[in-house]
């Protein structure tokens, strides 16, 4: 069924989403650029090192917080709503801001300033758990079938922007205030800034129409406890469907560590290790993520056209061919980071900008949140979390290529789960279980709308 939105609803749903989503980008991408400055605020300034190692072991928190949250909200979406559910994580991600932003120092309130940081930290760690398999869920059951994979393409692409914009005050910050201000208030700008983006988010969300798909789920389940029907739980259905919750980890492992490679390491690895000009780094970086931002709707609107499957593939193949060749450009020249960011981001925008509803059309609308969110969750963690430590521990135990083959493995994996994938453009996201195992498949086949 294809829902039948007014475009006062639908411009709603894109731009709740969206702005939601790229704060979720901004909060992360502002913790890591402004560590180095609000880590004495946080823990003891007379050991600068050690406060900021400690700001990065809390940076991972967020990442442990994550299956957790992954798993709370994955089940509230399914049974309250996406919409209540996005409302939730957004408004949780603007108290971790507001409460990092406005916090006491250490010479204040002594080791409460860490806990306090560590609190703020957990709680957005929960929420982005939440975040993107509920905004995932959300737009693809907005979205006509037709025009799935082009909706699904807004994650990446407001999140790029949320990435972009959390760059744009340190810039502008580090030029107007000393190091001195930057430490002790300027840094607190930005959080408070994405604190009040997140209450205006929250009232944005609440305003947004719940999803067909959601609104006939609870139809069914009224009608089930009406006729005494025993209903099926969660679990079971998460089990019945093992295979899609592992080829959801599968897509991920290649995704989330080609991502971080590219996106977070690389830019870094120039400045740290290859001494490359930090401002020109900066630049290339936005410049790469800007032409990353054009080509996602693309590549939605492709997979629309031909499939999910092939460009997927496409993207996957592509990162595994010309990993190591990009990789050689990594030489702390700038121009050359731009290139290689650039070659890049053809590839992983072909798999990022889709991935949202290829996952969302892998389960029913029962568990389709959960279903996504706690395995994207795990393999996140798990993967994404550890890698940037891989890299410097593969790389210096083992040599340059090392942690390139592991990323190579990776991607193969991926590459491997997408094979076992049926093709899903313009799938009908419907509740039927048995439709979306592979039993129901060879049964009835992949419904589809138009």
């Amino acid at each position: 069924m294809t829902p039948k939105n007014s475009a006062v609803d639908n411009r709603r749903a894109l731009v709740g989403a969206g702005f939601g989503n790229a704060l979720e980008w901004f909060d992360w991408s502002i913790y890591a650029t402004f560590a180095p400055f609000f880590a004495s605020s946080f823990f003891n300034a007379d050991d600068p090192v050690s406060a900021f190692m400690f700001t990065l072991v809390v940076f991972a928190v967020g990442f442990v917080g994550r299956p957790i949250g992954g798993f709370i909200f994955g089940r509230l979406g399914d049974r309250v709503g996406r919409r209540t559910t996005m409302t939730l994580t957004v408004g949780l991600i603007a108290a971790g801001g507001l409460l990092i932003g406005l916090s006491p120092n250490y010479a204040t309130i002594g080791v409460f300033a860490s806990v306090l940081l560590l609190v703020a930290r957990l709680v957005q760690g929960l929420a982005y758990g939440g975040e993107q398999p509920s905004v995932g869920a959300y737009l693809s059951e907005r979205a006509p079938a037709k025009h799935r994979g082009l909706w699904a393409s807004l994650i990446y692409s407001s999140g790029t922007i949320g990435v972009i914009a959390g760059l744009v005050p340190a810039g502008i910050l580090t030029a107007l205030l000393s190091s001195e201000d930057m430490q002790a208030w300027g840094w607190r700008i930005p959080f408070i800034i994405a604190g009040l983006g997140g209450l205006y988010a929250l009232w944005m969300r609440r305003n947004m129409p719940e999803t067909e798909q959601f609104n006939e789920r609870l139809e069914g389940v009224k009608e089930k406890v009406s006729d005494s029907k025993p209903r099926a739980s969660a679990w079971s259905d998460m089990w019945r469907m093992r295979r899609s919750v592992l080829q959801v980890v599968g897509m991920t492992v290649g995704t989330t560590v080609a991502y971080y490679y590219w996106i977070v390491a690389s830019s870094s690895y120039s400045i740290s290790v290859l001494h490359a000009n930090p401002t020109e780094v900066l630049f290339a970086g936005v410049a790469a993520n800007i032409l990353f931002i054009v080509m996602l709707p693309l590549w939605g609107m492709l997979s629309d056209r031909i499939g999910r499957r092939p460009v997927m593939l496409f993207g996957f193949i592509g990162l595994i061919v010309t990993l190591f060749p990009l990789s050689s450009l990594i030489d702390g020249n700038p121009l050359h980071l731009f290139f290689a960011m650039t070659g890049a981001a053809v590839f992983m925008t072909a798999i990022v900008s889709i991935s949202p509803a290829v996952m969302s059309e892998l389960f029913p609308t029962r568990v389709r949140t959960t279903g996504v969110a706690v395995p994207l969750a795990v393999a996140t963690s798990i993967f994404g979390g550890t890698s940037l430590y891989l890299q410097t521990w593969l790389s210096t135990s083992f040599g340059p290529h090392a942690f390139l083959i592991y990323l190579s493995v990776l991607l193969v994996i991926s590459a491997v789960t997408i094979f076992t994938i049926p093709e899903t453009k313009g799938r009908e996201l419907s509740d039927d279980v048995e439709s979306f195992t592979d039993a129901g498949r060879g049964q009835r086949g992949i419904k589809v709308g138009v």
